[in-house]
């Protein structure tokens, strides 16, 4: 792998890593709200995005280069609504969504196959991230002031666990 793949493989492992963070202090904002199933909702998705960290981390040390860490940005942590909680979220999953494209691009402009090969589990994760948020804005765009389907999304969420997939 040339240099320019690796440090944009380690800078696309350190924004998952961020992503974690992000959604952290999304968790933190529904907990001070009493939103346990949303907080939840949003502690999944960090563990997720360490997992995808930590994918990444391991296909850089299983091809001979050294993945390095850097320092994260302070993630966005004050919310008008769970709403512009989501909306945020979403806009946060299109980015990375470019992210992994323009990766995808550099593996392929140089006929990296493995590395092709491996980004493509990703992409296809964007795709079910995306669609998840964009599901799940409809929904409270729907529910408005209903506070009973609200609530019941929350219950809903408070359900949720992340399984590391099987590969």
């Amino acid at each position: 792998m040339s240099q320019e793949l690796t440090a944009s493989l380690n800078e696309q492992m350190n924004f998952e890593f961020y992503s974690a963070h992000v959604y952290m202090a999304m968790a933190a904002y529904c907990s001070s709200k009493s939103l346990d199933g949303f907080a939840n909702f949003f502690l999944v998705q960090a563990e997720e995005e360490r997992f995808h960290g930590m994918k990444i981390y391991k296909f850089l040390n299983d091809r001979g280069h050294r993945a390095t860490l850097a320092a994260m940005p302070e993630p966005k942590n004050e919310y008008t609504s769970m709403l512009d909680v989501f909306e945020h979220g979403y806009a946060h999953e299109q980015q990375n969504t470019k992210k992994f494209y323009a990766l995808a691009d550099i593996a392929m402009n140089e006929r990296e196959h493995a590395t092709m090969y491996f980004l493509k589990w990703f992409i296809d994760e964007q795709v079910e991230e995306e669609a998840l948020f964009d599901n799940i804005i409809q929904k409270l765009r729907r529910i408005e002031n209903d506070s009973n389907a609200f609530y019941m999304l929350d219950a809903e969420f408070s359900k949720r666990s992340f399984t590391a997939p099987v590969e």
